[in-house]
């Protein structure tokens, strides 16, 4: 369970690691940014309006799946 709070801490601090321009939804992202206790979150996020944006989803990344700096896919995921 990841608090509201922390998804909007993470998207004021966060930067887009992986653009999405070609989503069938419409052009979206994937950010890293970081809850409140410093854990890594990765959040996928719309453009509704001008001053709107659609959370789409919101995680805390696979060590697994990323590397250390949470920015880049391991090879193979």
């Amino acid at each position: 369970m990841i608090e509201s709070a922390d998804v909007e801490e993470a998207l004021f601090s966060g930067n887009i690691i992986e653009p999405y321009l070609d989503d069938p939804r419409g052009p979206s992202c994937l950010i890293l940014g970081f809850a409140r206790s410093g854990k890594p979150l990765h959040i996928v996020c719309g453009n509704l309006e001008e001053e709107e944006l659609l959370i789409v989803t919101a995680y805390e990344p696979d060590p697994e799946e990323w590397e250390k700096n949470w920015k880049t896919r391991k090879r193979g995921s």
